[in-house]
């Protein structure tokens, strides 16, 4: 598989029309008791709650749908993102979503006119079912992470970000699939290569797929649960992410619930973001100084989603 920047900026050019560009927070890191400075990307902002909207649109205006319409199996996030690109584009959509997805993301699905079914514990569950209703219907099947069209939409985040901040040195993101990370990682691999910036993966304990993945040397299943389960928890690491992620991530941390819960507490209490779960993963890292900082060290947090309501707020911040 061969994408380059090329081919992600035309893709940015091609969903402009339909996505946000996400705004960016710059704070001292002495706001929060360290060292260095954080910049916010907060992609929370965007249509449909997260930076899945990117991969949605790419998927659908790339290819070239029936009139059945598409598919999508997801935690919740892409599901609203596929339901939300749909009903803009006039398309029947069927999303396919596990026990664990959060009530607000399930009846945000349901508002944008998706026909939604509720199939089996976790993502892997909803997956199985999406792909039996894809062969048997002739939909097609939209998948969250581990696509050529999701990996270029979710690399469109990059350029903005670059264009937004030049001179990052650090780059924090969540993985559950690793379409997003994979995606950056694909716009900023020059930059890797030639050491001008870090890109750090963030999991749960409770779902390490890139951990996995890298421990063994191929893709393969790991836990999938916790407090972010409804959008970090696949099971497996994508296949295609998985040789872009060994080739451009520095390193992985691995995060407990209650340092994510802490994290969306803080980003409330101290800049007003009020993230979801897998939102607050990669703020998580620094919050919690599993990843500390240097003096004058810039790093980059992609705050990758706000699908939450107030209430959940509360209970997952009272951890």
């Amino acid at each position: 598989m061969t994408i380059g920047k090329a081919d992600i900026r035309a893709t940015l050019k091609l969903i402009r029309p339909y996505i946000r560009r996400t705004p960016i927070l710059e704070t001292s890191g002495s706001d929060f008791g360290m060292k260095g400075t954080f910049v916010f990307k907060l992609e929370l902002c965007q249509h449909a709650g997260s930076f899945k909207a990117r991969g949605a649109f790419t998927n659908l205006l790339l290819r070239k749908v029936p009139p059945v319409g598409v598919v999508a199996a997801s935690g919740g996030n892409h599901g609203v993102a596929v339901a939300y690109a749909a009903s803009k584009l006039g398309i029947p959509a069927k999303i396919f979503v596990p026990v664990v997805s959060s009530l607000s993301k399930i009846d945000k699905i349901r508002a944008l006119g998706a026909d939604l079914i509720v199939a089996g514990d976790l993502y892997a569950d909803a997956l199985a079912a999406s792909e039996a209703w894809a062969s048997e219907s002739g939909a097609l099947p939209i998948h969250a992470f581990d696509q050529v069209e999701t990996l270029l939409g979710q690399g469109t985040l990059a350029v903005e970000l670059e264009e937004q901040v030049a001179d990052l040195d650090t780059l924090l993101v969540a993985v559950g699939g690793g379409g997003l990370i994979a995606g950056i990682a694909l716009w900023f691999r020059d930059r890797v290569k030639r050491g001008k910036i870090s890109i750090i993966g963030v999991e749960p304990e409770t779902a390490p797929t890139l951990t996995y993945a890298l421990r063994e040397g191929h893709v393969t299943d790991a836990p999938a649960g916790g407090i972010a389960a409804d959008s970090l928890a696949p099971r497996r690491l994508g296949e295609l992410v998985f040789p872009i992620a060994k080739e451009c991530v520095d390193q992985v941390i691995l995060v407990p619930d209650q340092a994510i819960a802490e994290a969306q507490q803080r980003l409330w209490e101290f800049v007003r973001i009020a993230a979801e779960p897998g939102g607050a993963a990669a703020a998580a890292a620094v919050f919690s100084r599993l990843y500390q900082p240097r003096e004058k060290e810039r790093v980059g947090v992609i705050i990758s989603g706000g699908n939450t309501t107030a209430v959940n707020f509360k209970q997952a911040s009272a951890f």
